[in-house]
């Protein structure tokens, strides 16, 4: 394969001129930052600890979870990597089974959804880009959809998920 002469790299970050020790590990029995029955998630890489660059997030959900439906983000792409399991994902124009090693990129504005249809767990990998703070949306999204109603979707709109359903002619637009 023959690659052109003038690749376009992103311009350097980094000025030093012998690196830093800088790395990050997290080892595979670190305890899962959030539980749910049949479920958790863990914070592998925060927008906190990547400096923005991105966010990715170890996530099981329990059988028949209902995931997150249809949706999408105005300021990040997300991606979906399974691990294990069977995970129904929602691209937009149709439902795909993912199974082990299957992958599917949202760009920024793309609609998808992802849910557990079946009666055993599923693991994936969750890629934001950029890094968001999502954090506090995973932890308190379940508290938030008990509640509801306007409160609900400004919550929604303040981690950049614009769900289809908060719309009733066209786009949302926040009260007040």
């Amino acid at each position: 394969m023959s690659y052109p002469e003038d690749l376009a790299y992103p311009e350097p970050r980094y000025h030093g001129g012998k690196g830093e020790v800088n790395a990050v590990f997290r080892p595979a029995d670190a305890p899962p930052d959030i539980t749910s029955p049949g479920g958790f998630t863990r914070y592998l890489a925060t927008e906190g600890s990547t400096g923005g660059e991105f966010g990715l997030y170890d996530v099981q959900l329990g059988p028949r979870s209902p995931g997150a439906r249809t949706h999408f983000h105005k300021a990040m792409s997300e991606s979906f990597y399974v691990i294990s399991g069977e995970l129904e994902l929602y691209d937009g124009d149709r439902w795909v089974t993912g199974g082990s090693g299957d992958f599917l990129y949202v760009p920024v504005g793309g609609l998808h959804a992802f849910r557990n249809a079946t009666d055993e767990p599923v693991r994936m990998l969750m890629l934001f880009s950029p890094g968001a703070p999502r954090e506090e949306y995973f932890e308190r999204v379940a508290q938030m959809s008990r509640r509801g109603g306007e409160e609900l979707k400004q919550f929604r709109v303040r981690h950049d998920s614009f769900f289809v359903e908060d719309f009733e002619d066209g786009e949302w637009v926040p009260s007040g």
